[in-house]
């Protein structure tokens, strides 16, 4: 089973909509997949609440419970995992970044968020270095602040995601009834970005299967 951890020292910079969106991507692709959330706001516990799809599976618990929790979701066929994680929580992050085979931090593009990478990149180095990326979430629509961003992320030494997550109206109002923007919006450019970032993601963990992928498509195109 592969993990992901979804890691933000801000609340409010998508954590949640990133862990769910990439979840239902996941299990529309074919992968058995579990969130995990830490949150005590339950964030992600209750989307699922107010869902009538029965994937993926989601699960509420303690930090303290993490191991045990992930070891379930394994004997139970999951075959990824993706943790989402309180903002201001040091223990939970670290907690689920030794745990993942791949981290992902969202921030917001201004410098509030910019500079809590700083205790991300502690974070990273206290749970081992696993590999990781910054995603550039809620975007302007307009402008080149996320562009900004990237060329001030990347020149501090962090990789960052190719995909960029803009701020869109279809990520809440999906959410509001239990649904990701792929569900409620298919042709959406949400729904788009969130694909877009979904590849970026099974790349990393799938490298293998995504490259059978690719060679695939190439020889329905010759």
């Amino acid at each position: 089973m592969q993990k992901l951890a979804i890691l933000g020292e801000k609340g409010g910079c998508s954590k949640s909509t990133t862990a769910l969106g990439l979840a239902v991507a996941a299990s529309l692709d074919g992968i058995e997949t579990a969130v995990i959330d830490l949150d005590p706001q339950a964030t992600a516990a209750k989307w699922s609440d107010r869902r009538d799809r029965d994937f993926p599976a989601v699960v509420s618990c303690q930090v303290s419970r993490l191991d045990k929790v992930l070891e379930a979701a394994e004997g139970q066929g999951a075959q990824l995992a993706i943790i989402d994680t309180p903002g201001k929580s040091t223990d939970a992050a670290i907690a689920a970044a030794k745990a993942a085979d791949f981290v992902l931090m969202p921030i917001r593009p201004q410098m509030y968020d910019i500079e809590t990478l700083d205790k991300a990149k502690d974070i990273l180095t206290l749970a081992g270095n696993p590999p990781s990326a910054v995603l550039i979430s809620l975007a302007p629509m307009q402008g080149r602040r996320h562009i900004e961003t990237q060329e001030i992320l990347e020149q501090a030494g962090f990789t960052v995601c190719p995909a960029v997550l803009y701020a869109r109206v279809a990520h809440g109002d999906a959410g509001n009834i239990g649904l990701t923007a792929q569900e409620y919006e298919p042709k959406g450019k949400a729904a788009q970005e969130m694909i877009a970032l979904y590849s970026y993601i099974a790349r990393a963990l799938y490298p293998q299967k995504e490259r059978r992928r690719e060679k695939k498509h190439a020889g329905s195109r010759a």
